[in-house]
C-alpha cells in the first residue's frame, strides 16, 4: 500500500465506475460487431457469449493483477515481461506491441478516408470513384497530416478523443435500443429468415475456428488501463467490480448488437462490404424506419470520423514514443532514438510511416478498396492476438513464483489453478492467431486468397523480423561508430524494395508454383542483403543522422 501512496501522493482515486468506462472504450465498438457478424453471421451471438464469460472476464482480471504487481513501472506490457524475463524479452515485447500497432494505424487511416466519404456525400459513392492507388496515397497523406497535427495541436486531439469516444459509446447503445424498439413496432419482422435456435449455433469447421482471432482482436485492449489499478482506493474490491461490469456491458453490446444486425441484414446473405460500410447502412435503415431520414447516418459518420482521427493521431505519436523510450540504448539503434530540437523522435516517425507505407503497398494489388479494407482487418486479427499472448505468458510467470511477485490484487488465490487458466488462454490465443492467418472474405483457393495468404505471412515476417534485426544493427553502431555507410544503406533498401515488389507481382499473378518462386527470391534477396550488411562501414561516407547519434 505504501507503493500505491507513493504513486498517488494527492490521493486522487479512480472510482470503479471510471475504470470501467476507460476499459470499455479500449475494448469494444460498433465496428467490432460488424466485422465478426460478417465472419460468422448470427452464430456470432453464441461466440460472443462464450468469449465474454470465458475470455474477457479472466483476461481483464489477469491484467489487473499484472498492473498491480508492476505498479512502480507504470504497468506497461513490456515492463511486465521485462520484470519476469529480463531486458531482451522486454524489448522484444515492446517491439511486437509496436509492430502490431502498424496495421491498426493503417486501418484507422483507411477508416478516416471512408468516414470522410460518408460524412460529405452520405453514401458509398466516394469509395467507387477512387482507385486503389489513390486510396493508398490518401491514406499516406492522412498519416503525414496527423503526425503534424498531433505534435502542433495535441490538446485539440484530446478534445477529439473525448468527443469521439463519448459519442461512440452513446451510438452503440442507440443502435441496440432503437433496433429492438423497431423490432417491436414491426411486429417482430426480421431480415434474417428463418430464425430459429439453430441460427445462432455455429458450424464448427475450419472457417469458424479461423475467425476466432477476429473475436479476440475485437475484445482485447484492456491492458491499456492496467497502470491505473494502483490509483484505485481499494483495488482488491473495486477492480474486479469494474471488470465484471466491463464483461457485462461488453456482453450486452456484442450479443444484442449482433442480434440487432440480424434484424436489418439477412445473416444468410450478408453484404460483402459490411465490415467497411455496415455501420452506415444500419444507421441509415434505423433512421428511415423512424422517419428521420439520413440524420443518424450523418451523426454516425461524424462520430466515427472524430473517433478515428483522434485514435490515429494518438497511435502515430504514442506508439513511436513508447517504442523509442521503452527499449533503451542497449537494443535500439541510436539513429532511431535521435530527437529534434523539440524532443520529437523524427527518425522513429519515419520508420513508423515507412512500415505503414509498406503495409499499404502489400494491399495495393488487391481487386478493390473493399478487399484492401477487409484484408487489413484480417492482418490485425493475426498480429493483435499474437501480442496478447504476452499477457497470459507474463501472468503464468508471476503465478509460478507468486512469492517473488506480491500483489495487492490477486486473481484466483490458488497459484496452480491460476497458472492453468493462464495457460489455457495462452494456448487458445496462440492457436487462434495461427489459424487466423488464412484469408477471410474471399473464395478459398482463389488467386486473391493465395495472394492474401502470402502477404499475411510477408507482413508478419517483416514486422516481427525487423525487431530481431535492430539489436544487431545497434551492436554494429557500438562496434564501428555507425551501422552502415551510405552505399550500404542505399543498396540494402533498394534490394528489399525490388524483392518486395517482385514478390507482390508474382503473388498477384497466376504463375504455377508462384509460392515457391517467391520463397526463393526472398531467400536470395536476404542473402545479398546479409553479404552487403556484414561489410565494415566507411565512417567518412555515413549519413549525418547516424554520425550525430548517441553511441
Amino acid at each position: 500500500m505504501d507503493e500505491i501512496k507513493d504513486l498517488n501522493p494527492d490521493k486522487k482515486y479512480i472510482s470503479w465506475q471510471t475504470m470501467f468506462l476507460m476499459a470499455l472504450c479500449t475494448v469494444i465498438g460498433i465496428d467490432d460487431i460488424m466485422y465478426n457478424f460478417q465472419n460468422q453471421g448470427m452464430s456470432v451471438v453464441f461466440s460472443w457469449i462464450l468469449m465474454c464469460v470465458f475470455y474477457v472476464l479472466p483476461y481483464s482480471l489477469m491484467v489487473g493483477q499484472l498492473g498491480s504487481v508492476f505498479n512502480s513501472e507504470g504497468g506497461g506490457l513490456s515492463s511486465w515481461v521485462r520484470g519476469t524475463d529480463g531486458e531482451f524479452l522486454g524489448y522484444f515485447t515492446a517491439w511486437t506491441y509496436w509492430a502490431a500497432s502498424i496495421p491498426y494505424a493503417v486501418d484507422s487511416a483507411n477508416e478516416v478516408i471512408v468516414d470522410i466519404g460518408w460524412a460529405f456525400t452520405g453514401s458509398e459513392k466516394f469509395q467507387h470513384s477512387i482507385s486503389n492507388s489513390m486510396f493508398a496515397i490518401l491514406t499516406f497523406v492522412t498519416f503525414i497530416v496527423f503526425i503534424i497535427v498531433e505534435n502542433r495541436f495535441s490538446h485539440s486531439m484530446e478534445i477529439l478523443s473525448t468527443i469521439g469516444g463519448g459519442m461512440m459509446v452513446i451510438m452503440e447503445f442507440v443502435m441496440v435500443i432503437l433496433a429492438f424498439v423497431g423490432l417491436a413496432k414491426s411486429g417482430g419482422h426480421m431480415a434474417t429468415q428463418p430464425f430459429t435456435w439453430k441460427t445462432i449455433i455455429p458450424k464448427f469447421d475450419w472457417h469458424y475456428f479461423s475467425t476466432i482471432a477476429m473475436l479476440i482482436y475485437a475484445m482485447n485492449g484492456c491492458e491499456l488501463v492496467a497502470p491505473y489499478v494502483t490509483k484505485m482506493k481499494d483495488p482488491k474490491r473495486d477492480f474486479p467490480k469494474s471488470m465484471m461490469m466491463l464483461a457485462a456491458v461488453t456482453a450486452f453490446v456484442t450479443i444484442f448488437g449482433s442480434f440487432a444486425l440480424g434484424i436489418y441484414f439477412n445473416a444468410y446473405h450478408i453484404p460483402n462490404d459490411l465490415k467497411m460500410n455496415g455501420a452506415y447502412y444500419v444507421f441509415d435503415m434505423i433512421g428511415q424506419q423512424y422517419g428521420i431520414g439520413h440524420t443518424l447516418l450523418f451523426i454516425w459518420a461524424w462520430t466515427s470520423l472524430f473517433f478515428n482521427c483522434a485514435m490515429l493521431a494518438v497511435l502515430l505519436d504514442a506508439m513511436t514514443r513508447m517504442l523509442i523510450s521503452d527499449t533503451g540504448k542497449r537494443y535500439m539503434p541510436s539513429f532511431l532514438r535521435k530527437t529534434d530540437k523539440n524532443g520529437l523522435p523524427i527518425n522513429g516517425y519515419i520508420l513508423t510511416v515507412s512500415l505503414s507505407a509498406f503495409i499499404m503497398l502489400l494491399g495495393i494489388f488487391l481487386p478493390d478498396m473493399n478487399d484492401i479494407f477487409n484484408w487489413l482487418l484480417n492482418l490485425n486479427s493475426i498480429v493483435s492476438p499474437g501480442v496478447t499472448c504476452w499477457i497470459f505468458y507474463s501472468f503464468m510467470r508471476i503465478r509460478r513464483d507468486s512469492q517473488k511477485f506480491p500483489s495487492d490484487y490477486v486473481f484466483i488465490k490458488n497459484d496452480k489453478i491460476a497458472y492453468a487458466v493462464g495457460f489455457i488462454l495462452l494456448a487458445v490465443t496462440a492457436i487462434a492467431t495461427l489459424m487466423g492467418i488464412t484469408p477471410q472474405d474471399v473464395p478459398e483457393g482463389s488467386s486473391t486468397w493465395w495472394y492474401e495468404l502470402i502477404i499475411n505471412i510477408v507482413a508478419v515476417v517483416v514486422l516481427v523480423g525487423l525487431g530481431t534485426i535492430l539489436p544487431s544493427i545497434r551492436r554494429r553502431e557500438i562496434k564501428y561508430g555507425v551501422a552502415f555507410d551510405k552505399p550500404q544503406w542505399i543498396s540494402i533498401i533498394a534490394i528489399i524494395l525490388i524483392a518486395v515488389i517482385l514478390g507482390l507481382y508474382m503473388g498477384g499473378s497466376k504463375i504455377t508454383l508462384r509460392g515457391l518462386y517467391i520463397l526463393i527470391e526472398g531467400i536470395i534477396a536476404l542473402f545479398v542483403v546479409w553479404i552487403i550488411g556484414r561489410r565494415k562501414p566507411n565512417l567518412n561516407d555515413a549519413f549525418k543522422a547516424e554520425k550525430d547519434g548517441d553511441n
